[in-house]
């Protein structure tokens, strides 16, 4: 393997990842609060170790990654980062390295657990460090589901290949194009869900906090009460961007560039996706009225709200929807698993797996009737060949793998059954908050003793990067020559 190439980007990273920084000590100093100095030390010890890094990487060819070295790199980069972006939490809150690291490692994955409290007192550089993770985690998702887990054919992902997935010389500028464009229309975004949270009655500093972390579809807040701290009009400006944060990032990039709506409305994942938001919204809201829960406007505004933060993996708070009955727990445990639409900054199963198993499910169906039928799979017009189908089952296996190995760990460790089971599948889908009270929207996860929140760190990295990615580098193939 060929460490070279590796070392030079992860330095480039890391050097990215100081100058991000600025922006929180520059805030501390100009308003004269705690944070500037911690930041300082914090950029310098990055910067120092970008450094060491570029000078391993030398003078070398970049442009040539073998399938081992992409693996090493989309993993290893995850993690370097995720260390050194945790130094100011340890520096400026005075919490343990895991507590900083599980915090960090929740940010840049867009989970939004947290181990923090007292965020409506919070040091504002802290407070706008922990969005600008969220929103470096979904852009930097975003780029990855589009150039490199199609290439890599991780969980069926190849089914979106496009000229980006194709690492060679040749394709090279149209990734670079690709990726400019994903950040423009990134940007446009936050910047449209900003004015957004403007005119919603949010002061600036919240109003910035809350469009990074909503597009990155991340949840974290300026306030222990979440979205619940601001004004109704906030909640549904809040509902539209997470919503587009969940939709497929090259079809809203194709949309823009023909000014039609056309390529959204046609896609199949996304059809999937607002069906499935709007047959539970419906049901949460018909259940909270029929059982006097809510008024008819309160209960739409927080059925659509809550299913929308849920299925997109954003995990803004609003209400304590534990607390509404089984009935609204069981569809939240579904839609825990599963996520948005892929390309997105979603975590999850992804609502593309679910309709191929359908359609699988459907064909074996059909044969059972007519044995000699020929019944081509197809989805989006694009045949389902037999190893995307295997890519998509063993992925499936090995999400729910590290689910239960998570869970037991967790036990392990002294969690009550409940407690872990659904930490687990908060952390490894990354949403955020879980279906107990303890780790609940109400709640957060700094109960927790130090392994179980590594445990649940390694389940946030494995969620994001889609099981197999992290788990080919576990296996001695990987590392035989």
């Amino acid at each position: 393997m060929n460490y070279r190439p590796l070392f030079f980007i992860t330095g480039l990273v890391l050097s990215k990842m100081a100058v991000f920084m600025y922006f929180p000590m520059i805030l501390a100093f100009y308003y004269h609060s705690f944070g500037g100095m911690e930041f300082l030390a914090s950029i310098i010890i990055t910067h120092l170790a970008s450094i060491i890094f570029l000078y391993l990487g030398g003078e070398t060819n970049r442009s040539h990654l073998g399938v081992k070295e992409m693996f090493m790199l989309t993993t290893g980069v995850w993690i370097l980062a995720s260390l050194f972006a945790a130094l100011p939490f340890v520096f400026i809150e005075h919490i343990s390295y895991s507590d900083a690291f599980f915090e960090t490692m929740s940010g840049i994955t867009t989970t939004g657990s947290t181990v923090l409290h007292g965020l409506d007192t919070m040091h504002p550089s802290i407070l706008l460090w922990r969005s600008i993770l969220q929103w470096l985690g979904g852009v930097g998702f975003i780029v990855m589901g589009v150039a490199i887990l199609p290439f890599l054919n991780v969980g069926g992902m190849r089914l979106f290949q496009t000229e980006s997935s194709d690492w060679s010389d040749k394709s090279a500028s149209k990734t670079r194009r690709v990726a400019l464009d994903i950040l423009l229309v990134y940007v446009s975004l936050t910047v449209c869900c900003f004015i957004g949270y403007r005119f919603a009655g949010m002061e600036n500093f919240d109003a910035v906090n809350h469009a990074m972390t909503t597009i990155s579809t991340g949840g974290y807040s300026t306030s222990d009460n979440s979205m619940g701290h601001f004004s109704k009009l906030a909640h549904w400006n809040a509902v539209i961007f997470m919503f587009l944060g969940g939709l497929p990032f090259l079809l809203l990039i194709r949309s823009m560039q023909q000014k039609s709506f056309g390529p959204l409305w046609r896609d199949a994942q996304i059809q999937g996706f607002a069906k499935l938001v709007i047959c539970c919204s419906l049901s949460l809201t018909l259940y909270l009225v029929f059982t006097d829960q809510f008024s008819w406007s309160d209960a739409i505004r927080l059925s659509v709200f809550n299913v929308v933060s849920v299925i997109t993996t954003t995990g803004f708070g609003l209400d304590d929807f534990i607390t509404w009955g089984d009935f609204s727990v069981l569809i939240f445990s579904g839609l825990l698993f599963t996520g948005a639409c892929s390309g997105s900054t979603a975590g999850g199963i992804k609502i593309f797996r679910f309709q191929i198993a359908f359609s699988l499910l459907k064909r074996q169906l059909m044969l059972l009737m007519h044995p000699h039928a020929l019944f081509p799979q197809k989805y989006n017009n694009r045949k389902v060949s037999d190893e995307i189908l295997r890519s998509l089952v063993a992925f499936v296996i090995a999400y729910m793998t590290t689910i239960a190995v998570s869970t037991l760990l967790l036990t392990l460790f002294g969690a009550h059954s409940m407690v872990a089971l659904s930490a687990s599948i908060t952390a490894v889908s990354n949403v955020g908050p879980g279906l107990v009270e303890s780790i609940g929207p109400s709640g957060n996860f700094a109960a927790l003793p130090a392994p179980s929140k590594w445990v649940l760190s390694i389940g946030m990295l494995m969620g994001r990067l889609e099981i197999l990615t992290v788990a080919v580098m576990l296996t001695r193939h990987f590392w035989r020559r």
